[in-house]
């Protein structure tokens, strides 16, 4: 994959960062998925089109309210994962791009994009997800970052990561005020924007797990780079304590089909 404003256009594929974002990166914590049930949404028999979802984290961890969910991602490698760890669900999963998905309209209740949006063409995905959607359904846009400058930790780790891969562009995350995009016009309205602070607990594994399945390591750099990252990352963490918070800005704009 490719995209002139990530990663100075230099190519990217989540499939070989699969078996750590397995393991590290259903991290979202509960008042994350709650936001979006309290808001009436995700549960109860609602049909719902999870778009780039990667390894099933937002159907697996909100299937238990009541929705049927399908999740598309463009990576077989990702799909494979997502099924295996869905394989108590009834979650169905296809491996599509979100600019080929091809549901007949009206077919969904919710839409949702998880870390993910970034990567689409807007031109294309957001005619067809407004088609998609059934009279007032909502498309969600998630997103969650840690905070490199609220961090000692995220800061070094996210330096390393430029060490090894100048290039990308994934880090430096501030906090943000959700704002009416222009590109909704004559499409959606914005019914709820949220964002929020919350700490992210990690040990030494699990965020050297997390920081190798971001988009600047395992998805871009060759295996002996990465084995140079790891090794100088996890000199890094053995000076710190087994166990710390990493507090992460969390995002969810929920925008309503007109």
């Amino acid at each position: 994959m490719k995209n002139a404003n990530i990663d100075g256009g230099n190519s990217f594929d989540w499939g070989l960062a699969s078996e750590n974002y397995a393991k590290y990166r259903d991290i979202y914590p509960q008042e994350f998925y709650q936001k979006i049930v309290d808001l009436g949404y995700c549960k109860d028999g609602q049909q719902v089109l999870d778009i780039g979802t990667g390894t099933g984290v937002i159907p697996r961890n909100m299937h238990k309210y009541g929705a049927k969910f399908v999740g598309a991602d463009i990576s077989f490698n990702q799909i494979k994962y997502a099924k295996e760890l869905s394989k108590d669900f009834d979650i169905e999963y296809i491996v599509s791009s979100a600019e080929d998905l091809t549901f007949p309209d009206s077919s969904f209740d919710v839409v949702t994009a998880c870390q993910c949006f970034m990567y689409f063409d807007k031109k294309i995905i957001l005619p067809k997800i407004h088609k998609m959607l059934k009279a007032n359904g909502h498309f969600f846009i998630l997103f969650m970052a840690w905070l490199p400058f609220e961090s000692e930790v995220a800061k070094h780790s996210e330096d390393l990561v430029l060490k090894y891969n100048p290039a990308w562009t994934g880090g430096g995350m501030t906090k943000y005020e959700l704002k009416k995009p222009q590109w909704i016009e004559g499409l959606f309205e914005v019914a709820n924007a949220i964002t929020f602070v919350t700490d992210i607990q990690f040990t030494r594994e699990t965020w050297n797990g997390r920081m190798k399945a971001c988009r600047g390591i395992d998805a871009s750099l060759p295996p002996e780079i990465i084995a140079q990252f790891e090794k100088e990352h996890l000199e890094f963490l053995s000076t710190v304590p087994e166990k710390f918070n990493i507090p992460h800005y969390a995002s969810i704009l929920d925008l309503k089909k007109i």
